[in-house]
C-alpha cells in the first residue's frame, strides 16, 4: 500500500471512530445531542471542560462517558471541603527500607481527570489545577513534573447557590476551555431514562471507540482547518463587541478569542469540512465565551444570554 493509501486508510478509521464515539455517548447519555457534540468539540481542540448544573441531570454520567470512549487512562476524584492539595497532586513518603524519600503520583497525573463536583473543594484545593490546567505540569516541593501528553480536564460543578460550595474563581474559570449546562431531559428522552436500563449499567458495557493516537491526529486535523480573513473579522467584531458592551464589566480577552477559533476548528471538522463558515462560530460562541463574561452589577441577564446578544447584534461579515 503506498504513502497517498495508508493517508486514506488512516483517516477513514478516524472518522470511522469518531462517529462510533458520538453513537456511544448518545446511546447513554439521552436527549443532548448538541451538549454532547459541544463537549467533543472541547475535547479536539485540546481543552478543559466544566459541566455545570443542578445534581442530578447527568453531569458525571457523561463526563465518565466520553473519558471512558475516548479510550484514555482517567481517574475520577470526588471533590470534598476537607481534600487538600496533596490528594490532588500527589505526596513524597519517606522509605525506610530505601532510605529514600519517594514520590506518589496524585491522580492529575492521568490522561483524563474527572473532577466530580469541583466547587465543593476549597479556593486552596482548587488552585492546585491552575498550573497543570495551563502548563500540563505540576510543581511539588520545588520540582516539576510533567504531566501525560495527552491531559484533560472534565470537571463538574453545582450552582453556586447551593449549600457547601465555593465559587471558582475567574483565573480558574478561564482555565476551561467551554461551559456547558445539561439542563432537564425533553419529555421523549426523559421516558427513554425510565423505560430503559440503568445508566450505570450501560456506562458498565462502554468500550473504548477510538485511540489516543486517532485523537492527536483529530487535534491535529482540526489545527489545520482554514480561516479566512473574513471569518476572522467576524471574530473580532464578536470580541470587540463584548467590550464595548455597556452591560458588561469584562469582555473577551485575546485568549478567550484564541479559544473560539480552536473550538470553531474542531467543530468545522466534526462537519468534514477544512475550512471555518460564521456558523461555526456561531455554534460554539456561547459555551466558550460566556464564562468569560462579566455582567455589571445593574445587569441581571446571564452570561448566555450576554453572548447570545452578542451574537445578534454583531452582522455577519
Amino acid at each position: 500500500m503506498d504513502n497517498v493509501s495508508q493517508a486514506a486508510a488512516l483517516s477513514s478509521s478516524v472518522e470511522d471512530a469518531l462517529h462510533r464515539a458520538l453513537d456511544q455517548i448518545n446511546r447513554i447519555v439521552v436527549g443532548k445531542e448538541s451538549t454532547i457534540r459541544l463537549a467533543m468539540t472541547c475535547l479536539i481542540a485540546e481543552g478543559h471542560l466544566l459541566l455545570e448544573d443542578v445534581p442530578g441531570v447527568g453531569k458525571t454520567t457523561l463526563a465518565h462517558t466520553l473519558a471512558v470512549t475516548t479510550g484514555l487512562e482517567f481517574q475520577r476524584v470526588q471533590f470534598t471541603s476537607d481534600m487538600l492539595p496533596a490528594d490532588i497532586l500527589g505526596i513524597t513518603i519517606y522509605s525506610r527500607e530505601r532510605e529514600t524519600f519517594d514520590f506518589h503520583p496524585g491522580p492529575i497525573f492521568s490522561q483524563v481527570m474527572l473532577a466530580d463536583e469541583v466547587n465543593r473543594a476549597t479556593p486552596k484545593t482548587q488552585s492546585a489545577l491552575l498550573e497543570a490546567m495551563a502548563e500540563r505540569q505540576v510543581t511539588i516541593e520545588g520540582q516539576t513534573r510533567p504531566l501525560p501528553e495527552t491531559f484533560f480536564v472534565i470537571a463538574t460543578q453545582n450552582p453556586v447557590d447551593l449549600a457547601g460550595t465555593f465559587p471558582l474563581p475567574d483565573s480558574q474559570m478561564d482555565r476551561f476551555l467551554m461551559r456547558l449546562h445539561m439542563g432537564y431531559p425533553d419529555a421523549e428522552a426523559e421516558r427513554r431514562l425510565l423505560e430503559e436500563p440503568d445508566r450505570q449499567s450501560l456506562l458498565a458495557d462502554a468500550v473504548p471507540c477510538m485511540s489516543d493516537a486517532q485523537l492527536r491526529l483529530l487535534q491535529q486535523r482540526a489545527s489545520e482547518v482554514h480561516a479566512s480573513p473574513a471569518l476572522l473579522d467576524y471574530l473580532q467584531a464578536l470580541i470587540q463587541a463584548s467590550r464595548d458592551y455597556s452591560g458588561i464589566d469584562t469582555g473577551l480577552s485575546p485568549r478567550g478569542g484564541l479559544a473560539i477559533l480552536r473550538c470553531a476548528r474542531a467543530w468545522a471538522l466534526l462537519d468534514d469540512r477544512d475550512h471555518l463558515i460564521p456558523e461555526d462560530l456561531q455554534a460554539v460562541f456561547v459555551a466558550v465565551a460566556a464564562h468569560r463574561l462579566r455582567p455589571s452589577s445593574g445587569n441581571e441577564s446571564r452570561p448566555e444570554e450576554v453572548a447570545a446578544e452578542l451574537l445578534a447584534q454583531v452582522p455577519i461579515q
